[in-house]
């Protein structure tokens, strides 16, 4: 096409789009040679990002949205067929129909449990072919809801665009990519991606299924490094999904991409809630606390104090359904693996970060009133008032009588947890809150746990918990 045609196009775009929807079949009139509608669509799909063009299931074009993204959260029932039926495809072309029986099952079964293994033990993971199609069987229901969940901190507080730029770095095969594109495009934004990802097998695999987002995901991917990708322009979203724990210094990856953060942009860090890789992923949190500001969830609400202790930290959401892939492939196992290989549970460490101090918690305690958690050692066996962020579901194990939950404040050197010894009506928001809710503790009975070197927060008869409103 040449340059005259292709300014003559967006030239009647940038007209109509302030008129009426933009026709493709109307522009051509205008347009020197006056080509076919399909070309004049081809040429407004790849306009679409620079004119804020969202593409209609009717084929004519309308201005996206600005400001926020009008979205929340609802529950994530199922992997969408549409993304299924795609993996089931690239299945069927690499191993034919019967993908999940005989060796080609086989394979793809002790694919799935040596990637587990690696991940248990902090290994590296090459993503040829088969890891790649394995993980995306394994990961991508789970990863796709927690595309979605992990903005609701954002989406909360009116900080995700609604013509959104989003750079997702060590992108894989793409779940969580999956999950907020939806998001954002069923909300009625547009999403310009850029998926960083060096692995020939995971690049097949998400490109594929990029391919079925739609028009109104503009989609590039680079065959790069984490540690070597040098962006081109700003993001209102950098993605590190699942990928800081197989990094070497994730803290300083993590430096390298502030200045591709757009000043009102926001870090979005994800990463597996098992023990490992959640306390990891704190880690790297703290060691770019120079850089950024930590948005939450874990809020430093004292000012000048930086938490210490291990901080497993992680939420827990309800199952998505399990989809046909994942079922056909372990149907086909041996009887006594039964269940082994599907995985529906979604539950996830995150980490948000952001360049203009902002925080998902914007209060400050009053220490006449409350104690502070990195003043533990002095107020043992005592009550006491304080205030925490609940920061885990209940982490109570098959012994454990007592529900249990992970709360700090920021100042924290160690571990504190609320145990719950006995429920009320003036307590139950220890229980009914939401993880990265603030909560008051009044009366609460500080114990020290040797087994666990850890911190106890009895709440019994006598102590109130409330939720606070910020």
């Amino acid at each position: 096409m040449t340059d005259e045609r292709r300014e003559a196009i967006v030239d009647n775009a940038k007209y109509l789009r302030e008129v009426r929807p933009i026709d493709p079949d109307e522009i051509c009139e205008y347009v020197p040679d006056q080509p076919h509608p399909a070309v004049i669509k081809q040429t407004l799909r790849e306009a679409a990002v620079d004119l804020g063009l969202r593409e209609r299931a009717d084929g004519t074009f309308v201005p996206a949205p600005d400001g926020p993204l009008d979205a929340a959260v609802d529950q994530v029932e199922a992997f969408p067929e549409r993304y299924a039926r795609v993996l089931e495809d690239e299945l069927v072309g690499e191993f034919g129909a019967g993908w999940p029986t005989g060796d080609p099952g086989a394979r793809l079964r002790e694919r799935i449990r040596s990637v587990k293994e690696a991940y248990l033990n902090d290994d590296a993971v090459t993503y040829d072919r088969l890891t790649a199609l394995a993980y995306a069987i394994y990961h991508l229901p789970d990863y796709y809801a927690v595309g979605q969940y992990a903005l609701e901190p954002l989406l909360a507080d009116d900080r995700v665009p609604a013509q959104l730029r989003v750079l997702d770095v060590g992108a894989g095969v793409g779940g969580p990519a999956l999950g907020l594109c939806d998001l954002v495009v069923e909300a009625g934004g547009i999403v310009e991606y850029h998926a960083v990802e060096p692995g020939d097998g995971a690049a097949e695999v998400l490109s594929e299924l990029l391919d079925a987002t739609g028009p109104n995901v503009h989609v590039s991917v680079h065959r790069d490094r984490a540690e070597t990708f040098e962006p081109a322009e700003e993001f209102d979203l950098i993605v590190f999904g699942n990928v800081l724990n197989e990094l070497t210094d994730p803290g300083a990856v993590l430096r390298r991409y502030e200045s591709a953060l757009a000043p009102d942009g926001s870090i979005l860090a994800v990463a597996p809630a098992d023990k490992q890789t959640a306390m990891g992923l704190r880690t790297a949190e703290r060691a770019v606390e120079d850089t950024y500001t930590i948005f939450g969830p874990t809020v430093r609400l004292w000012p000048d104090e930086r938490p210490g202790g291990d901080c497993w930290s992680f939420t827990r959401k309800p199952d998505v359904a399990v989809p046909p892939f994942q079922r056909r492939l372990d149907d086909a196992a041996s009887a006594e693996t039964d269940g082994e290989f599907v995985n529906v549970d979604v539950q996830y460490a995150y980490s948000i970060l952001r360049r203009d101090d902002a925080r998902a918690i914007e209060y400050r305690p009053d220490q006449s009133r409350v104690a502070k958690m990195g003043d533990a050692e002095g107020y043992v066996t005592d009550r006491i008032n304080l205030v925490g962020i609940k920061l885990s579901p209940d982490l109570r194990d098959a012994t454990d009588a007592n529900p249990v939950f992970l709360v700090g404040d920021g100042s924290e050197r160690i571990d504190h947890f609320a145990v719950l010894t006995k429920e009320s009506i003036l307590n139950h928001d220890l229980r009914e809150s939401e993880y990265g809710h603030l909560l008051a503790f009044e009366n609460v009975l500080a114990l020290w746990n040797d087994d666990e070197a850890a911190y106890n927060l009895v709440v019994d008869g006598e102590t109130v918990v409330e939720r606070v409103p910020v």
